[in-house]
């Protein structure tokens, strides 16, 4: 075929352009595809990957061109993402002996965290670094499930009898796998009737009658020989019944009363359950339609309910019924519970009760006290007290009901506990608050009292810091914002002869400054100047340490040089406290580093312009395809035709990219041509958008719908001949798809 002049012109700039920059030649890695396993019986490609611990062999055939890779090289196969991309690609496989092999096969397994519908290879090659084309999407799946599953109502392992589940009065029962470890992290099938569903989590919430069943989602192709899918239950639909129990919504009852809740429907081959504010206290039972009270038990009181199920009901409870005890009324201690007495006090202990008539008897230490017998008692000795109540009045018969007891005590001694109010780190907060929490009365065996809200206002107090009284700090809180004044803290109080110590606290607050680290670059580069890490605080006289990736790597230089890749800070030591810096990352050089955001291949509207702009590195030149240099921005915007060169600095490294770009055609598709030979209008001419593109199909078919010709990456070609054309006006229908979709449909008229 004759190249026009144009084409010459643009494969004249090219080579000198290769020619101007030698860095520019380079091996041509073509993109992997699937390869036949030759440990198999046959000789087909895979085309979906169902992997398992019982089968996880694949190939992957590669090719590769001149001129030959260096003699350190690796290839790498790498994996996408489930979406194609290969953002954090996954490594497969790696070999050093392919050097001088054009052509071999990669062997791998697929790893167990795969599962999804468009995973992509490529091949990477280390010396020189190039990277072929990503390959075609593959449907790949790790199996590490592949038993039929289990399915219950919300899971709970109990599959009704017969598999039927009946929900009542617009009401719904959820559906879930109980047999399989980690069900949420799992990828679901759910049918209806045999009707996939659209939910795809592990668990579904239906109100539909049908027969349900699920199946994990191994893709379009693994699924079925993964042999996952589960029993079915049958959801059916039924109406209430209307259940209650009979007789009073509120009954009282005497302790002793006998007294039998009665559902309101029996005889029906159901099951019973009863429950008292709202906790299982008997059954499920069959026919089981009645509860019989003791009353005898305290606590008999409370709210009932029945609730039935079976096969000819839906499962239902009742409205509650409640029941209270008649004799029953409240006894309540005013004073505290615990109660030190200091020489030559008194204290007066008092209750208050819901009983209509009552009558009261004082204990001490058990035994009652004469003439003790009102709500109230001075007392001025030690010892436990207590009061009984006895109701005079209302239809029931009780028992007295005592109060809780008092103890009280005469001190040996006295302790404080302290402790620090609201959120505290160490080293991390900016200020502290401690506070008294508990004052304890220590008697003679060492027994101790809680008197916090009794003695608390009493006592005289002082904190101390290492030992020293903190000027001015007399009450039972204190709040720190220094961390100047960082150490160990007590409390001291005072009363009636008495001294109190507390616990100590130690308090580390944080230092209030920022610390930031620099570095003249973060990309490692062969023959670069060396990365150096430095302060914008002075480091001597200070406590420093150089961290990389967590650990201590320097502790005396100011400034530290980093030759290795990792996460780098620094810290200092204030105060007992550490100062941490922000982080740099230190990163290998990489060719991927350099990322633009439009293809190199760049189509674009005459008269309009398109900027390209890059990113990942210190510094950019842009060459126009006479060499010349036209921007040292990160950024160009082309408006002509033609190849352009960006050169891009890691440090001393470079990375060059060749950008083309090429005018968009604004004519339509041709509907005409003229196949006589005189080199117009010969040939059927396509735009760019479709022609020369390596996805684009075009498919041209005669007046009898027969294809004629068919091509991937169109040349502009057809037709080859007029020879092929028996008659002065011919019609012929066209169809350009790409990936299976349909692009342009048309006729195309062709005059001899």
């Amino acid at each position: 075929m004759k190249k026009s002049s144009s084409t010459y012109g643009i494969l004249v700039l090219v080579i000198a352009i290769l020619l101007a920059v030698p860095s520019m030649q380079a091996q041509v890695l073509n993109k992997p595809t699937a390869a036949d396993n030759p440990n198999l019986a046959g000789n087909s490609a895979w085309t979906a990957a169902c992997a398992s611990s019982g089968f996880n062999e694949y190939f992957v055939n590669f090719t590769w061109n001149i001129p030959l890779v260096n003699s350190n090289n690796e290839f790498v196969l790498e994996l996408s993402d489930a979406n194609g991309n290969f953002g954090s690609p996954t490594e497969l496989a790696r070999v050093a002996d392919k050097n001088t092999v054009f052509d071999f096969e990669f062997q791998f397994a697929v790893p167990n965290t795969i599962r999804g519908e468009n995973y992509k290879f490529r091949v990477r090659s280390t010396s020189p670094a190039k990277t072929s084309p990503a390959s075609d999407a593959y449907p790949m799946y790790y199996i590490d499930y592949n038993s039929p599953l289990l399915i219950s109502e919300n899971g709970s392992g109990s599959i009704p009898s017969g598999g039927a589940i009946q929900i009542c009065d617009g009401g719904n029962v959820t559906l879930k796998p109980h047999n399989i470890p980690n069900a949420d992290t799992y990828i679901y099938n759910w049918y209806r009737s045999g009707t996939l569903l659209p939910q795809k989590t592990a668990s579904i919430t239906v109100s539909t009658p049908g027969m349900y069943y699920v199946e994990l989602d191994y893709g379009s192709v693994c699924s079925g020989s993964a042999n996952t899918l589960s029993n079915t239950i049958e959801i059916n639909n039924g109406s209430s019944l209307g259940i209650a129990i009979n007789g009073a919504n509120n009954v009282e009852l005497c302790p002793g009363d006998p007294y039998t809740l009665q559902a309101s429907i029996t005889g029906m081959g159901l099951t019973y359950t009863w429950y008292k504010d709202g906790s299982i206290i008997s059954g499920p039972t069959l026919e089981g339609d009645s509860l019989a009270l003791n009353t005898n038990l305290d606590g008999f009181d409370g709210s009932y309910e029945v609730e039935i199920e079976g096969a000819s009901a839906c499962k239902e409870r009742s409205a509650a019924t409640t029941i209270t005890s008649a004799g029953t009324f409240e006894v309540t201690l005013i004073n505290e519970e615990n109660i030190v007495l200091l020489p030559s006090q008194s204290k007066n202990l008092s209750v208050t009760t819901s009983a209509a008539s009552p009558s009261y008897q004082w204990y001490k230490d058990g035994a009652p006290i004469t003439d003790a017998t009102s709500n109230s008692l001075t007392i001025d000795q030690v010892g436990e007290y207590h009061v009984a109540v006895t109701e005079n009045g209302g239809a029931c018969s009780v028992t007295p009901i005592n109060s809780a007891v008092t103890t009280v005590v005469s001190p040996d001694s006295f302790e404080f506990e302290i402790a620090y109010v609201g959120s505290y780190s160490s080293c991390e907060s900016l200020d502290a608050t401690l506070s008294l929490s508990a004052i304890n009365a220590v008697g003679d065996g060492g027994a101790k009292t809680n008197v916090t809200s009794d003695l608390q206002s009493s006592f005289s107090y002082e904190w101390r810091l290492n030992g020293a009284a903190v000027s001015g700090e007399t009450s039972k809180t204190i709040t720190l914002s220094d961390h100047e004044k960082n150490g160990t803290y007590t409390l001291f109080g005072s009363l009636d002869g008495f001294n109190a110590t507390s616990n100590s606290l130690n308090v580390k607050l944080a230092v209030n400054q920022a610390l930031e680290i620099s570095a003249n670059g973060t990309v490692l580069c062969e023959g670069s100047d060396p990365i150096v890490l430095s302060s914008t605080q002075n480091l001597d006289g200070e406590t420093f340490e150089w961290h990389k990736d967590g650990n201590v790597v320097d502790t005396s230089s100011i400034t530290y040089t980093a030759t290795e890749i990792g996460v780098y800070k620094l810290i200092i030591t204030t105060n007992d406290c550490p100062v941490v810096s922000n982080e740099i990352t230190v990163r290998a050089f990489n060719e991927s580093l350099l990322v633009l955001d439009k293809p190199q291949d760049l189509i674009i509207i005459m008269g309009e312009t398109v900027t390209m702009t890059a990113s990942g590195a210190d510094s950019y030149e842009w060459f126009d395809y006479n060499n010349n240099l036209i921007s040292t921005q990160d950024s160009y915007g082309f408006q002509e035709e033609g190849q352009y060169l960006l050169v891009a600095h890691f440090g001393n490294c470079t990375v060059s990219r060749v950008v083309t770009v090429i005018f968009r055609d604004m004519f339509a598709i041709p509907n005409v041509i003229t196949a006589n030979g005189d080199g117009i209008n010969d040939l059927w001419i396509l735009p760019n958008t479709y022609s020369r593109d390596q996805e684009v199909l075009v498919t041209i078919y005669n007046e009898r719908g027969k294809e004629v010709f068919s091509q991937t990456n169109y040349e502009n070609n057809w037709p080859q001949s007029t020879s092929t054309f028996n008659k002065s006006s011919m019609i012929f229908y066209y169809k350009i798809t790409k990936g299976g979709k349909s692009l342009k449909q048309g006729t195309i008229t062709v005059i001899k």
